[in-house]
């Protein structure tokens, strides 16, 4: 049997039709397809001849967690979410230190699924399946939550741990997934939110009450929390930060406050962990550093390093379909998937050959490690600096700046580690 097709439907703002009559529309739309394309999206621009659909949906996207290859609609089990965006954008918490009088953030917090986010997940490419073993981790760790499972006998605390190198789209991924479980696991949470936590803020000043900080600051989470039919992802950022704070105070760097506060952060993730209905997301730049208590608590744990040629090539692919739809490039011709170069044997033709110049460019890119946040600054900088006029440029124009944008960032970064000072 066939794994389901999970249709994502964005229902607009404005529309005042319940979801049973949205999914009717849609699936009234879809069955006139032969196939549907995991990871694709229908835009408004694609609906303009059904009006009636037009009126209340912004976008239908295709889920590409189950399948990676077309599905026909005839044998296709389709599992319908619709749902509305939150244009609200972040709010932030504030707290007071009250020894020095010192207001700082602690949290910013988002209603989701939000409009911030929207169309974050599809936009982060990795050569593993790690976007998909975060979801199904998540589903399972819920679904041992719902069905009674005695985590005293199975041990499970619903941790993720995303470690890497900066710029690798870490904190990204864990937004992206929590927009994707407030889309997927609606009908278990009808509310959801995300807490984004910086721990190296939290921890940068060692204000005198910091121990007492956390545990307000968690008592506000444990407000959230209380809800049961709302989804709260917390995310910490910077989680290495813990390390330094215990290493610091036990060496004597820091007052014994430090090491009150880390520990004080542990114990209320333990209890924030034991709460059906919350996912703890952390991140760390230095895998090395993150602290070894912290580590222990985490159920699943992934590396997410620069992206491959593969990867760099579908993510530079996806920036020029973005910039041919927005007019910055023009006129708009296809941009091959790899696939289809690889069957072609890499030939070269007028319809290939900027596909090709742009699969050079990513394997030059994924040869020097570059980041995947410095691989999507690139079309900015090509356009800026390399293509100066009001024209737009054809692609294969775009795609040789691209590749001067690229000589240029890696000269520019070969300088900045010729004048860093030696390490002593």
């Amino acid at each position: 049997m066939n794994p389901p097709l999970h249709v994502e439907v964005v229902q607009k703002s404005q529309s005042r039709a319940n979801k049973d009559y949205i999914k009717e529309l849609v699936h009234s739309f879809l069955v006139n397809f032969v196939s549907l394309c995991p990871g694709a999206s229908i835009t408004e621009a694609d609906l303009e001849d059904n009006l009636e659909l037009k009126e209340h949906v912004q976008m239908i996207t295709f889920c590409d967690i189950e399948h990676d290859t077309e599905v026909l609609v005839t044998e296709a089990d389709l599992i319908y979410h619709i749902y509305k965006l939150d244009s609200f954008g972040a709010e932030t918490d504030t707290m007071t230190d009250t020894s020095t009088g010192e207001e700082f953030a602690a949290a910013d917090m988002w209603a989701l699924p939000s409009k911030e986010f929207h169309g974050l997940w599809e936009s982060l490419i990795y050569d593993t399946k790690l976007k998909e073993d975060t979801v199904r981790f998540v589903e399972t760790a819920f679904d041992f939550a719902d069905k009674g499972v005695d985590p005293n006998i199975i041990g499970w605390n619903r941790v993720v741990l995303l470690h890497g190198p900066p710029g690798t789209g870490k904190t990204s991924l864990c937004r992206a997934l929590a927009q994707k479980l407030s889309v997927r696991l609606s009908d278990r949470f009808p509310r959801a939110r995300l807490v984004e936590i910086n721990a190296h803020g939290l921890f940068s000043k060692w204000f005198a009450e910091s121990g007492k900080l956390v545990a307000r600051l968690f008592e506000r989470l444990e407000e959230i929390v209380a809800d049961r039919r709302l989804l709260a992802c917390v995310l910490v950022d910077e989680v290495e930060s813990l390390a330094h704070a215990r290493r610091a105070a036990l060496s004597g760097l820091e007052p014994s406050d430090s090491i009150r506060a880390v520990n004080a952060l542990l114990t209320q993730l333990d209890r924030l962990r034991r709460r059906p209905n919350a996912l703890v997301l952390t991140t760390s730049n230095v895998t090395g550093a993150i602290d070894v208590a912290f580590v222990d608590r985490a159920d699943i744990k992934r590396r997410v390093g620069p992206p491959s040629a593969r990867a760099a090539y579908e993510i530079l692919r996806g920036c020029c379909g973005e910039l041919m739809a927005r007019g910055v490039l023009a006129p708009r011709e296809p941009v091959f998937e790899l696939r289809v170069l690889e069957g072609s044997r890499f030939a070269d033709s007028e319809s290939s050959r900027a596909s090709l110049r742009l699969w050079d460019v990513a394997r030059d890119a994924a040869a020097a490690r570059l980041s995947g946040r410095a691989l999507r600054r690139l079309p900015f900088l090509a356009r800026a600096l390399q293509l100066r006029g009001a024209a737009p440029p054809d692609l294969l124009r775009f795609v040789a700046g691209l590749r001067a944008a690229l000589r240029d960032h890696l000269a520019d970064a070969a300088e900045l580690d010729d004048a860093a000072p030696p390490v002593s």
